[in-house]
């Protein structure tokens, strides 16, 4: 299994482009505009009045619709080395 990396968020794509040229990011990052996808991975919360907020995570998902491994890590980044750990782990 090739592993594949993305960055999401619900942030506007004109905003992500941005971003990504300010810190030099390779990876694509996907606009949740709608709230859609944070909603379908049970990562939506509420925060001083603005509904689906998402908490900081990450998911390795494998065929494009089975996770095989998550991390929710709150208001903290997820431990990133892990993340890539497993992810080769599951590549080999």
């Amino acid at each position: 299994m090739g592993v594949k990396a993305f960055g999401i968020s619900r942030d506007s794509p004109w905003s992500h482009r941005a971003w990504a040229q300010t810190l030099g990011a390779e990876i694509p990052l996907l606009s949740d505009w709608n709230g859609e996808a944070i909603r379908a991975f049970d990562v939506a919360f509420e925060v001083l009045g603005m509904h689906d907020v998402a908490i900081r995570s990450a998911f390795l998902i494998r065929d494009g619709e089975t996770v095989v491994e998550a991390w929710l890590s709150g208001g903290e980044l997820p431990d990133i080395d892990a993340i890539i750990a497993t992810a080769r782990e599951l590549s080999s």
